[in-house]
């Protein structure tokens, strides 16, 4: 197996555009390759840039039923077509012309990513542009039309991987990966995000752990609003790293929307970007630790488009290349002058990070506080699921 990252990119991801005023801006792509090319670590030796080409019909049938990918069609050719079936035309997913191409090209890197890690051309594969968790097999939904995460994972399945773990922070619930491998024994899905109480998609309750022939293999930590760094990290490692070691995978598929975040518009959270840089630490060590380094990383949401999503998944490329950013970094001045020829923004971060201290209290070493909200959540998820992997909650 060779070592080193790769990173998908093609500019023409930036086709994903749902217009003006929708949250999901294109933008926060270009900044975030910019913001890499400023530290330079599209040369950095440990990483190689590629493209990869749209998916094609017999990959997105892995996931998604064809009058479906016909509905994106047709929508894509003539957005004013669309009257909201299939979740297309709606306020979340507003049809676009080029719809259909746009989606699988980012389809198609995260794809290109898992084929090149599982193949040996390289460690890790990484594709900030993909991440979209929510689209259905027969439905967009919450920004996403074909969902490249679970697109990838069904290739590593279909090339003979017999266990694939999924691990994904975003704020929100990753349901239609969850959905994807519901009854699959060979696919552990573990979703870490608010409460479905207070956001979309209002699913990922503890209680949802898989299918009757994959029972344990769905895991939920739903969170209360507000939890901050040292509770979030507190409950992605309660969590994780047991049910890795447990469920053995042989590739490690990662999402990091970025809307944890305290200042992301869409959700109620707390992290900072010192903690999300951590929670890809982590996920680069469990990769090493458990697969091999087999390790796909994906991006995900996230709304603050210039203060937050290009610095947080610039440290996810950089841990990835084996070049990490330090925190204390000061932002090339390259690249804010590119933040204000894009959005007009002058007041764009300065430093790598929020002035935090990623740390949090171990499960093992302090205990469960049965009157704090957040044990609470971790407890729960612990309960459901654990168990089926022979583990004690």
């Amino acid at each position: 197996m060779s070592g080193g990252a790769q990173l998908m990119w093609d500019e023409a991801v930036a086709g994903y555009d749902f217009g003006p005023g929708h949250p999901m801006d294109p933008v926060r792509l270009a900044l975030t390759m910019r913001l890499i090319e400023a530290y330079g670590l599209d040369r950095a030796p440990g990483l190689k840039l590629a493209k990869a080409p749209p998916a094609g019909l017999s990959t997105l049938r892995l996931v998604h039923r064809q009058d479906y990918i016909d509905a994106v069609r047709r929508v894509s050719a003539d957005p004013a077509s669309a009257d909201g079936s299939y979740g297309l035309g709606t306020t979340d997913d507003p049809a676009f012309a080029g719809a259909h191409e746009a989606s699988a090209l980012i389809a198609g890197q995260s794809v290109g990513a898992a084929e090149a890690v599982w193949r040996g051309e390289v460690l890790h594969g990484v594709n900030f542009s993909g991440g979209l968790h929510h689209a259905m097999p027969g439905a967009a939904a919450g920004f996403c039309i074909y969902n490249d995460p679970a697109l990838a994972i069904a290739r590593l399945l279909e090339l003979g991987a017999r266990r694939v773990a999924y691990v994904d922070v975003d704020v929100h619930h990753g349901d239609g990966v969850q959905a994807a491998f519901w009854n699959d024994p060979r696919v552990l899905t573990v979703s870490l995000h608010e409460h479905p109480r207070a956001l979309f998609p209002g699913t990922g309750w503890p209680e949802e752990r898989g299918g009757d022939d994959a029972e344990g293999t769905a895991v939920n930590v739903a969170l209360p609003p507000g939890t901050s760094d040292d509770g979030w990290l507190r409950a992605l490692h309660a969590v994780v790293p047991e049910l890795l070691a447990a469920f053995e995978p042989e590739v490690l598929v990662t999402q990091h929307g970025a809307d944890t975040h305290i200042d992301d518009p869409l959700a109620h959270l707390a992290v900072s970007l010192d903690a999300q840089r951590a929670a890809a630490e982590a996920c680069h060590e469990w990769a090493h630790a458990l697969t091999g380094g087999r390790w796909v990383a994906l991006g995900g949401g996230g709304y603050a488009v210039v203060d937050v999503v290009p610095r947080s998944w610039t440290h996810l490329v950089a841990i990835a290349a084996g070049a990490p950013v330090p925190p204390e970094s000061v932002v090339p001045e390259e690249w804010l002058d590119a933040v204000f020829s894009r959005t007009g923004v002058r007041a764009a971060p300065r430093r790598m990070t929020d002035g935090r201290t990623a740390s949090w209290k171990a499960w093992d070493e302090s205990g469960y506080d049965p009157a704090d909200a957040l044990d609470q959540a971790v407890l729960a998820a612990r309960r459901s699921v654990f168990p089926a992997h022979g583990l004690l909650p």
